[in-house]
Order: structure tokens, then sequence, then C-alpha cells
């Protein structure tokens, strides 16, 4: 079996990713002036890559990314299972981990290995993985799409990495994420390996 390559990218910037408010899967923002220029930045560097398929989240921040793809005429689908975490009652509030110490605990928590924890009325790391779930299978069984593009969410991202590397969930901060960033992998049929490591080398104009 030839090696198939998964583009796996994280959403453009939003305002509320400069204002440090947590959107989670609740918040259906688009992206803002610089998150489009990074969009385009992205497709210019890699509008040559021949995809068979974009996936996205359900979210329009992930669709606005990939955007200029979908306008070549590429097959797309969107999935839930792609969501960004549920922040449950903090989602469209800002949170620091200097300001907020429930949510200190729940990450310090989920570092611990207690990976079934969550913010009031959200998505514990447990519960996003098992959504992702039927997303992998699906991904792992499309073997003519030998060249994916995935756009999705910066946590949800570290989980699915976690999933697709063989890492426990408690591992997930070691990926770390900005906008548009990439993380580039090879599945051979049987094991899933990165290539390219929170790759923003198209980004490098953006001030």
């Amino acid at each position: 079996m030839t090696p198939r390559t998964i583009f796996l990218l994280r959403h453009g910037q939003t305002d509320f990713n400069v204002q440090g408010i947590v959107q989670g899967s609740g918040v259906d923002s688009s992206l803002n002036a610089t998150g489009r220029r990074q969009a385009e930045q992205f497709f210019a560097a890699y509008a040559h890559v021949p995809f068979q398929k974009v996936y996205t989240s359900a979210l329009r921040r992930t669709q606005e990314s990939v955007q200029q793809f979908l306008d070549l005429g590429l097959p797309h689908e969107a999935h839930i299972g792609l969501n960004e975490i549920s922040w449950g009652v903090r989602e469209g509030t800002r949170i620091t981990m200097e300001e907020d110490a429930e949510y200190r605990q729940v990450l310090a928590g989920w570092a611990a290995g207690r990976t079934d924890g969550r913010l009031q009325g959200g998505e514990s790391p447990e519960e996003v993985a098992a959504r992702q779930r039927p997303f992998i299978e699906l991904l792992k069984s499309r073997e003519d799409e030998e060249t994916v593009l995935v756009c999705m969410h910066g946590r949800a991202m570290r989980v699915l990495l976690c999933q697709l590397l063989n890492y426990p969930l408690s591992y997930m901060e070691g990926f770390e994420h900005s906008n548009l960033c990439l993380y580039k992998l090879e599945f051979t049929g049987r094991v899933f390996t990165v290539k390219n490591f929170l790759d923003v080398s198209h980004l490098q104009s953006v001030g």
C-alpha cells in the first residue's frame, strides 16, 4: 500500500482567539482579517497539492480556513466528530491560566491522567476522543484518498493526535498548536507518523 498523507490543520485566527475568549463547540465564530490572510497564505503554499478530499468540523471557522480549496471543487465533508471540545458554561467567556483556578485545576487533572474531568457543562477529553473514533475509522478505511486535508480545532486536534499516534490523552499538551498551524502525517495502513510538527512556515509574512 502506498503511504497516505494527511494534512492536519488548525483553523485561522478569530477575534475570540485574540481576546482570549474560549469558543469551544458552542461558539460558531468566523475568521477575522488576520485569519483570512492566514488562510490565503496556506492556500498559496499548498494549492498545488492534489488533495482528494477536504474534511472539516461542522463549525464555520474551519470551513472558512480551507474555503479556497473548496472553491476548486474539491470534495468536502463536515464532521461533528471534529468539532472543538465543549467548554460548557464557560464558552464565550475569557479563561486564562493566570486568572482562572477552575481552568488550571482541570488542565492539571488532565496532565495527571484524569482525562474524564471537565469544566461545568462541558466535555472531557475522553468524550471528545469517543466522538472522534468514528471519523478515525472512516479516515483509515478510505484507501483511495491518498492525500487529504483535515481542518479542525486546537484542543480537539491534540486529542486526535494522541489517538492517531497511540499516546495517552494525558500527553496532549505535548502537541502545541497555533492558528493555521500544520501537522503533516503519513499513514502506512497500520501506523500514523508525524512528518511536519507545528509547521507555520507558510505564515512567515504574517505580522
